[in-house]
């Protein structure tokens, strides 16, 4: 039943937001001119026309209005957030690029504080309405035609996604003895449809393997004539071992090995935007005076220069200069050999900046021109990269993210010297499982965990 309700609430989310950002535009007019009638707004026409087409752009770029019934509430409210995020900088720089436009500061400051917090209103109590929808209209009954691990899946995934609205009645199969007991067996595949029938059920989601061709053709054949909708699931799971996603170009399925949520331009730019802002507040608030200050410490602690740069795999495998206070006295060992416990070549003042983290603050530079990200897989030295991608399987994946400052490895324990192939597996499964679940909230909650372990000290640090 979703796919009949997700045009008529997609456009009602529209109209909604363009009502609730014109009646917050009139608000913001009047509060600056209590006297002013509907026909003054003439007056500020070009404002309106800028935000409104300002409000479309980057409602397009985050996709607010797809998916609007199955895209889960987490991932919602961040688009939405981004979005005005974007509307309110946009609406700034109008101001500051077009002072000709009739808008007063005191109107826009209460346009770009009221209109978010309307709109986030709005669409919160619309997740409230849509988690419970089921109880204003029917569910979509389905049922699902074989047992097999694909058929499990399947049943399991819509258990665990209500937001798709699906009502799950059972499972079909000729071999009932496949079936957990938790899971309903309604009878044999050519029971099927006199069962759809009886019951009202909507859709059939077959999953049989292509090796039941001729059940899957006679299903398709009698759906079609009873009007019930019939979707095929293929099981793809005998013929690889890795589990993939599918998109379609046209009617050709693409399978992916796995998920990306930053190929997605927008989150892309969310996730710059957020460095962007992170390292200019860390280098105007604190490395600004703190860099003269450890420069003098260094110095008069060893000989040799203020900041070590190496190189290290970047994004792409782009070699780039990662920066950090120099922690070690000047050697040859340092673009091979790992930073180990007891280590002689460290200083006196390097022990103490590795074991708090503070020799990595000069990275804040790397993020803020490009290179790193705050959050992200930690780069490597360039002979480890040549090493490791030699006998670890997806390695060289990792660098399809830009490297960061922390990441989920980091924060899980994965720090330090690596001395076997397996802490590195380690360190490389988190930075996989990092770039198949970004979110903007899960680079925050990195963020936050970090601080963490820089004051409780971390004993990988050293």
């Amino acid at each position: 039943m979703t796919h009949k309700y997700t045009t008529l609430f997609k456009w009602m989310n529209v109209i909604v937001d363009y009502f609730l950002l014109n009646l917050t535009l009139y608000i913001a007019f009047l509060i600056k001119d209590p006297d002013a009638q509907l026909m003054d707004i003439y007056d500020y026409r070009l404002i309106i026309l800028l935000l409104n087409l300002s409000w479309f752009y980057c409602s397009s770029i985050f996709e607010i209005y797809n998916y609007i019934l199955k895209r889960d509430a987490l991932p919602t409210l961040t688009a939405n957030i981004a979005s005005l995020g974007l509307l309110v900088s946009i609406s700034v720089v109008l101001k500051v690029a077009l002072p000709q436009i009739s808008i007063s500061k005191t109107s826009l400051l209460v346009f770009c504080v009221l209109f978010p917090i309307i709109t986030l209103s709005w669409r919160f109590l619309f997740l409230l309405l849509r988690k419970y929808r089921k109880q204003f209209w029917l569910d979509n009954k389905i049922v699902i035609v074989g047992s097999g691990t694909t058929g499990l899946d399947l049943y399991h995934y819509i258990l665990s996604n209500p937001q798709l609205d699906y009502d799950i009645v059972g499972i079909f199969d000729d071999n009932s003895s496949l079936l957990p007991a938790s899971i309903s067996c309604l009878g044999k595949v050519d029971e099927c449809i006199s069962y759809a029938i009886r019951h009202k059920v909507h859709e059939i989601y077959c999953a049989l393997p292509a090796s039941e061709s001729n059940k899957i053709e006679m299903l398709l054949q009698e759906a079609d004539k009873q009007m019930i909708r019939f979707r095929l699931v293929p099981d793809m799971n005998g013929a690889f071992h890795h589990k993939y996603l599918v998109e379609l170009f046209g009617y050709m399925p693409v399978l992916k090995p796995r998920l990306e949520p930053l190929e997605n331009k927008a989150n892309e730019m969310t996730k710059r935007l957020f460095d962007i802002l992170f390292s200019s507040l860390v280098i105007v608030f604190l490395l600004s005076w703190f860099v003269p200050l450890l420069a003098i410490i260094i110095k008069l602690d060893s000989k040799g220069p203020v900041f070590f740069r190496q190189l290290r795999s970047g994004k792409d495998n782009q070699p780039f200069h990662c920066l950090k206070f120099r922690s070690m006295a000047l050697n040859t060992d340092a673009d091979a050999l790992q930073a180990c416990k007891g280590d002689m070549r460290v200083t006196r003042v390097g022990r103490f900046i590795r074991k708090t983290s503070i020799d990595e603050l000069p990275q804040f530079f790397n993020v803020f021109v490009g290179d790193m990200s705050v959050v992200g897989p930690r780069p490597h030295m360039l002979k480890h990269t040549q090493d490791y991608s030699q006998v670890i399987n997806n390695y060289m994946v990792r660098h399809f993210l830009t490297p960061g400052i922390t990441g989920w490895a980091q924060v899980n324990g994965f720090r330090g010297e690596t001395k076997e192939t397996i802490a590195m597996l380690n360190r490389v499964q988190a930075d996989l499982w990092y770039l198949e679940n970004w979110t903007l909230f899960l680079d925050l909650k990195i963020v936050i965990l970090t601080l963490w372990q820089v004051f409780k000290r971390n004993e990988n640090a050293y």
